[in-house]
């Protein structure tokens, strides 16, 4: 992957990113990470009583998560502070409930293998394998993970964030 200087990045909302990539730099670099995975090139672990993670790359600009995930295994409902990300579901398939603020509500989609998506500056959403076999996906940050806030709706429709945490590391 090249390196660039670092440049502000417009978000589909008009809002800038500290990032020299954009959505759909992360969307290729998703797809083509999950290539790689399909053809063995990175091993794969399932922990049942956890998501398995490792990280794949990582530069200044930009890191790569290969994530595992067993039946009924989720993130719990969350953002990605100050980075865009991607998502492409290697194999399996993913729900995710998002984040929708002019419903003042969660709406649930389905991710299956070889489809992903993105995630803009503000984006809170939960992923979830609620399928019965194990789901693996790769997702990338950018600028890298760093922290990640998690909430949950409260009774008349709105967002309450309950925590944030440094993610030294780890990835949501």
């Amino acid at each position: 992957m090249l390196l660039h200087a670092p440049r502000p990045v417009r978000t589909r909302f008009g809002r800038s990113a500290p990032t020299p990539h954009g959505l759909t730099d992360l969307t290729a670099l998703t797809r083509s990470m999950a290539a790689q995975v399909r053809t063995g090139a990175h091993e794969v672990v399932l922990v049942p009583e956890h998501r398995w993670y490792r990280r794949l790359y990582a530069d200044p600009f930009v890191d790569v998560w290969l994530i595992s995930w067993a039946t009924e295994q989720a993130t719990e409902l969350h953002d990605h502070a100050g980075s865009l990300g991607a998502l492409t579901v290697v194999s399996g398939e993913l729900e995710e409930q998002r984040w929708i603020a002019t419903e003042r509500g969660l709406r649930t989609r389905r991710i299956r293998a070889g489809r992903g998506a993105t995630f803009d500056l503000g984006h809170v959403h939960d992923v979830v394998n609620t399928a019965p076999r194990h789901a693996v996906s790769v997702h990338a940050y950018s600028p890298p993970l760093t922290a990640t806030s998690y909430y949950t709706v409260d009774p008349g429709g709105g967002l309450v964030r309950t925590r944030s945490v440094l993610t030294e590391g780890g990835a949501a």
